[in-house]
């Protein structure tokens, strides 16, 4: 029965680590040209995005006497308010006060609403351009809401427990991250590149690899004689990636063989 095998590629991880290692200029010049490429662009094309955070407490009293009974209460209303928040009445009517220029879906998808697990304190974000229209709008959020949930839940209206911040400085994009992720994709991209041209590379180059791929020990070197060709330089070059080629087949087949 014959077995038809596939050629393997053996890697030789010490020789590829001094092959990356004499293209070490290529590969650092890779990576800072990912750096300045990542960081210029996010500092001329990305535009900064500021936050800005506003906080409700979800209270339930039906009495003048807090009880076991009101906290389980305002434990469930904390998770209503959450959905109620981003409720189309609600937002539609923070557009129309504030006359923005969005949709329901557009500011929905600058609104995120967070309840840090057993409290019940509801937070409130709001992400823009413009860090004070960022906080105009989370507090417009911020009473619309109250006041919206006392009236169609019948319950005691959430009290602001603190309305939105001036953010100084942008949440998103960061310069840092993106210039690290820039280097670390051009340290990839040139040492992966390298790597493939090595892996591919099978010609002759010293008399180790006449050794290591046709068997064979060198008795001497001869100098390329002055005045020979480049043309017939690389004919000599091809015949004996030729003779490489055939010499590792014939060995993987002896090896077969012998398995």
């Amino acid at each position: 029965m014959v077995e038809e095998r596939n050629d393997e590629i053996e890697i030789d991880l010490v020789e590829l680590f001094y092959v990356l290692l004499g293209k070490i200029w290529i590969i650092i010049l890779a990576t800072a040209l990912g750096l300045g490429i990542a960081a210029g662009y996010t500092t001329a094309f990305m535009e900064p995005v500021y936050s800005s955070t506003a906080m409700l407490w979800a209270v339930s009293k039906t009495s003048s006497l807090a009880s076991l009974v009101d906290l389980q209460m305002g434990s469930t209303l904390t998770q209503d308010y959450q959905v109620f928040i981003t409720s189309r009445p609600v937002v539609n009517k923070v557009i129309e006060e504030l006359e923005l220029d969005m949709t329901y879906e557009q500011f929905v998808s600058t609104v995120s609403v967070s309840n840090p697990t057993g409290t019940r304190f509801i937070f409130i974000t709001v992400n823009n351009h413009d860090p004070y229209m960022a906080k105009t709008i989370v507090d417009k959020l911020t009473d619309v809401s109250a006041e919206r949930m006392g009236t169609v839940m019948e319950t005691q209206q959430p009290s602001v427990a603190d309305y939105g911040n001036l953010a100084e400085h942008p949440t998103s994009p960061s310069l840092t991250k993106n210039a690290l992720i820039g280097a670390i994709l051009g340290f990839v991209l040139s040492a992966g590149v390298i790597t493939v041209l090595y892996l591919l590379d099978d010609s002759i180059h010293t008399s180790e690899d006449v050794e290591k791929y046709l068997g064979m020990n060198t008795l001497g070197l001869i100098p390329l004689a002055e005045g020979t060709s480049k043309k017939a330089t690389r004919g000599h070059d091809k015949d004996a990636r030729k003779a490489a080629k055939k010499a590792k087949k014939a060995k993987k087949k002896v090896n077969a063989d012998e398995n």
